[in-house]
């Protein structure tokens, strides 16, 4: 699966959620294909070779990397740790990109202590692109990532970044709340008792 990536902050939904921000690069140049009599067929994915301490370390890192970039306005360190693909983006478009998030004051520094758990684990697509996706199963929102890296001198670099933010869980309804000046519980009161009646006296009789 190859996603299209758009720098103008516009592109894939993330699990169904809006977007909050992509970085991404059109740069990508295809190589050129060899002529044959038959079409050529279409690869697919394979399982990327790495184990989970290294898929942690990679979406920290980059998770983090953006967290600070939001917080101080400075997207040059998050440019520069980038692919060259992604080092087209200039840090002020990264800015531009990213100006949603930072108005918001997504707070991503979670990352750094909560697992992600992935819904698309680490593979690595025809392109050459390493590819992953999953969520933060954060409290009151979860955050949701979608990321791809690129191989840059033997290591695995940002290629292109998509956020987005959701309810973690269903949350259920308050307890409606009692009307004013009613009780809450009512008791059964006893009957107050019959005012006595007076006996009746006999009759008395005169001589």
């Amino acid at each position: 699966m190859m996603l299209r990536w758009l720098g103008a902050g516009l592109g894939v939904l993330v699990l169904g959620l809006l977007i909050l921000g992509v970085v991404t690069t059109s740069a990508q140049q295809t190589p050129p294909q060899p002529h044959s009599a038959s079409p050529p067929q279409q690869q697919a994915a394979k399982p990327a070779n790495i184990d989970r301490n290294g898929v942690l370390m990679l979406i920290r890192s980059t998770l983090l990397a953006l967290d600070h970039a939001n917080k101080t306005g400075n997207y040059t360190v998050l440019r520069d740790l980038g692919a060259p693909g992604f080092q087209v983006n200039t840090a002020a478009k990264l800015a531009e990109i990213f100006a949603k998030q930072r108005g918001d004051k997504l707070d991503l520094s979670g990352v750094a202590v909560i697992d992600p758990q992935l819904s698309l684990l680490p593979q690595i697509e025809p392109n050459g692109l390493l590819h992953m996706a999953g969520f933060f199963p954060s409290v009151p929102s979860q955050v949701n990532f979608e990321l791809m890296f690129a191989p840059v001198e033997g290591q695995w670099r940002v290629f292109g970044v998509s956020l987005s933010v959701g309810q973690s869980a269903p949350m259920a309804p308050a307890a409606p709340e009692a009307a004013p000046g009613k009780a809450v519980v009512s008791q059964k009161q006893p009957a107050p008792p019959k005012p006595g009646v007076p006996a009746k006296q006999p009759p008395v009789s005169t001589q």
